[in-house]
């Protein structure tokens, strides 16, 4: 069995482990994905109610170990460097993989013209369903942040069209938006900014798109994620106040407790995005296992910048595969 994750000193810093990775350069693991990324082909899942999302399938050459569909977090994409790397090392242990992106993530702000929010879960729902056919066996759902999130509510939805699904693994997953948008407020400002300027970015580029979308130059001139959600929630959204709607996404109180498959969830002690203790807030279930380590920051778990993250070898352990290293590269001198 591998060691538990620790950082060596002095990388543990919880905002070094959040951080870090966004900053480091990633042509080592482009090379290292490349038959991943050469074997991906682009799918429009048709998600239901004229709603499209995108999707890339690799599928191995030889026996497929299983089947896997990963999601990104709030602002990332299906080539978010924590997707390429863990869909590459499944890819090279022969799962078939699917890297799933969000309504308006990614290149996809002209597949459908309403917005995304976070509420959005039927259409999640709708592309699992969409892709269970094409798959060789019932999907391991992996999900990051936000993806985290989305993944387990599709787990624990009622609802008769729901594809069977194998095993959900969310990593730093949102648990309580309220309470993460009250860390953002209150900590370190750099999380909150660097939000508002992606949301914006791709709001920009939405409203580009579709010009009929009621977005003035004040709306982003307010820069605060608080009173930017309040005037999304207000205009594009069947939500009351905010309030409504940001309880709507959380996964604490009984929201877990209709789980239909085996769920676990890795979150760092120190996230300074998710609160840990609303990890005392979530259900019991027979399904839900709670994995915490002392360090990691927000889907970090560096042990240091030269290694590769590890919720990776993480994921391969929970999904019992056998590693295989990635054809491309050798691994990197110490």
């Amino acid at each position: 069995m591998k060691p538990p994750f620790a950082p060596a000193w002095p990388w543990r810093h919880a905002h070094v482990q959040s951080v870090l990775p966004s900053l480091l350069p990633h042509f080592r693991l482009r090379r290292r994905a490349a038959a991943m990324l050469a074997a991906s082909r682009e799918l429009i899942l048709d998600c239901g109610e004229g709603v499209r999302l995108q999707a890339f399938h690799a599928r191995p050459a030889g026996r497929i170990t299983g089947s896997a569909i990963l999601l990104h977090g709030w602002e990332g994409s299906a080539d978010s460097y924590y997707v390429v790397a863990l869909a590459t090392r499944l890819f090279a242990a022969g799962v078939e993989v699917v890297r799933l992106n969000l309504r308006d993530h990614g290149d996809t702000h002209h597949l459908n013209e309403d917005i995304f929010h976070s509420c959005r879960l039927a259409e999640a729902v709708g592309a699992v369903a969409a892709l269970a056919p094409q798959l060789a066996a019932p999907p391991w759902l992996v999900g990051f942040s936000l993806g985290g999130n989305f993944m387990l509510r599709i787990a624990a939805h009622q609802a008769p069209h729901v594809p069977q699904i194998a095993r959900v693994i969310a990593i730093s997953p949102v648990l309580h938006p309220e309470n993460a948008m009250l860390a953002m407020e209150r900590g370190w400002r750099v999380y909150h900014d660097y939000f508002v300027r992606k949301w914006s970015r791709s709001l920009r580029r939405k409203r580009q798109l579709w010009p009929n979308l009621q977005l003035e130059e004040s709306f982003f001139g307010l820069r605060n994620l608080r009173r930017m959600t309040a005037v999304m929630v207000e205009r594009y959204t069947e939500f009351q106040d905010m309030a409504a709607y940001l309880e709507g996404y959380a996964v604490t109180g009984q929201r877990l407790a209709t789980l239909r498959a085996p769920a676990v969830i890795l979150a760092a002690l120190d996230d300074p995005i998710i609160p840990a203790s609303d990890l005392d807030r979530l259900a019991k279930s027979p399904h839900l296992r709670v994995v915490t380590v002392p360090h990691g920051g927000h889907m970090g778990f560096l042990r240091h910048p030269w290694s590769q993250s590890w919720v990776n070898d993480f994921v391969m352990a929970e999904l019992g595969l056998e590693e295989v290293e990635p054809a491309g590269e050798a691994s990197p001198a110490r």
